[in-house]
């Protein structure tokens, strides 16, 4: 990777002089590879140690300009790169982080952030963190690592304790120092402590909030938990009197008249504050009595002995099957008994049957036999009922036209009657005249 810097800003051995014999290095060549061999050791990041204490708050912003120097190609000085890097972290040999630590990056454009609380635990240990950077343009990724030596606190933890609820802030919006030290600026008005720290900051989304609408100023919320020296104001102390409690039941905000000293950039929502008094808090702790379950120290465990008693199991094999199939037989029986010899027949069900409902279903059995009958001989007679019974001039009744033998078959669509003495003759039309021309014309 060296010699590409030095193709790309020029041979740092470049001949000078009358000929190829001499070897000299010209001065603007000198200055421009010095920059190089200095950009280039300058990327060599030593490992960053950090010294937060325990129970108090812990931030650490991975930016972006720290990591993009180390991305080929390295930036020119005064070139200005906009490449999306996103940021893996985990602790040395694991593939996540500690419990207390937690990391956020909204977009590969924005800085990432670790935060969290320490615990007691681990005061004295140093806890490596890995912080793996991608560049997610050129693939390329850079690793370094984070030491966090956790020291422990003068007063840890804090006997007095609130947390709340910010609706209108994102936790990477809290995390910011300028935000945070003003709302730790506005507690400080409002409770009066000697000594106020941020304990710890929780997205709402680490509570089973709901993720919010895609609609401009909706925001996450955030919790954040202070702890002070001092007992809680009269102000905190409101949203514990009835009349607020019964607001909150009613989901209707509270009245609190330190509300306005916040309202300004931050909005609280007072139902859900949390007071905690450790001075009150009763210790569960509990020794171990030993009792029966427990070995004593120094025990061992002994597996039973080799020598054990055979077990028959045929009987075990019998009735397990034995008694499911017996029930499973009688069972059978019974339905078939059931299905089979309970049978009415069908002499029993037409002495049940009135004779009406017999006498209508007999005859629907014959017209339909009659019906299925006749569509298979279609050469008989046509029924009377087609035929003309009656002249329609003179009245007289007309005998069928055909026999009872005639085919219809070859029966056309429309008969000729036989001229009747009062029936009006039609002249016909002479075709004589037209023969001529019929001859002329070929036909």
């Amino acid at each position: 990777m060296l010699l590409f810097w030095w193709w790309e800003l020029g041979d740092p051995c470049a001949w000078t002089g009358k000929g190829r014999g001499t070897l000299k290095m010209s001065p603007a060549t000198t200055g421009t590879f010095l920059l190089t061999v200095y950009t280039l050791f300058s990327k060599v990041h030593s490992d960053r140690n950090v010294y937060p204490s325990a129970g108090v708050l812990f931030v650490h912003v991975l930016e972006r300009e720290y990591f993009k120097g180390e991305f080929p190609p390295y930036p020119k000085p005064g070139e200005v790169s906009n490449d999306p890097i996103t940021f893996n972290t985990n602790l040395m040999g694991y593939p996540d982080r500690p419990g207390w630590l937690r990391y956020i990056q909204r977009t590969p454009y924005s800085d990432g952030v670790l935060y969290g609380s320490p615990t007691a635990e681990n005061v004295g240990k140093p806890t490596i963190i890995e912080i793996t950077a991608y560049n997610r343009r050129t693939f390329e990724t850079a690793r370094h690592n984070l030491i966090i030596n956790i020291m422990s606190a003068e007063e840890f933890p804090l006997p007095y304790q609130a947390e709340f609820f910010i609706k209108n802030m994102n936790v990477e919006e809290m995390l910011a120092s300028e935000v945070l030290g003003d709302f730790l600026g506005a507690v400080k008005n409002v409770w009066q402590p000697e000594r106020l720290n941020a304990i710890n900051i929780t997205s709402a989304l680490d509570r089973g909030g709901r993720v919010p609408l895609p609609i401009k100023d909706m925001k996450e919320g955030v919790y954040v938990m202070v702890g002070a020296d001092v007992a809680f104001s009269s102000c905190l102390r409101e949203v514990e009197n009835p009349q607020n409690q019964l607001r909150c039941s009613q989901e209707m905000e509270p009245v609190i008249t330190c509300d306005k000293k916040f309202r300004t950039q931050f909005y609280i929502d007072w139902c859900k504050i949390s007071l905690v008094d450790k001075t009150k808090q009763v210790s569960t702790y509990q020794e171990v009595v030993r009792g029966e379950g427990i070995l004593p120290d120094g025990g061992e465990y002994k597996p039973p002995s080799d020598s054990l008693k055979s077990r028959d199991y045929y009987t075990d094999f019998l009735v397990t099957l034995a008694v499911p199939s017996a029930v499973a037989l009688v069972l059978f029986l019974i339905l078939a008994y059931i299905m089979c010899c309970r049978r009415e027949g069908v002499e029993k069900r037409n002495m049940q049957t009135p004779d009406i409902q017999l006498v209508h279903h007999s005859s629907i059995q014959k017209s339909t036999k009659e019906l299925r009958d006749m569509s298979k001989n279609r050469e008989i007679a046509w029924p009377l009922s087609t035929l003309p019974v009656f002249h329609p001039v003179t009245g007289e009744i007309i005998p069928p036209m055909h026999t009872d033998n005639y085919d219809s078959t070859n029966m056309p669509l429309m008969q000729t009657q036989p001229n009747l003495p009062h029936q009006t003759q039609i002249p016909q039309q002479q075709t004589t005249a037209l023969s001529p021309l019929l001859l002329l014309s070929g036909i």
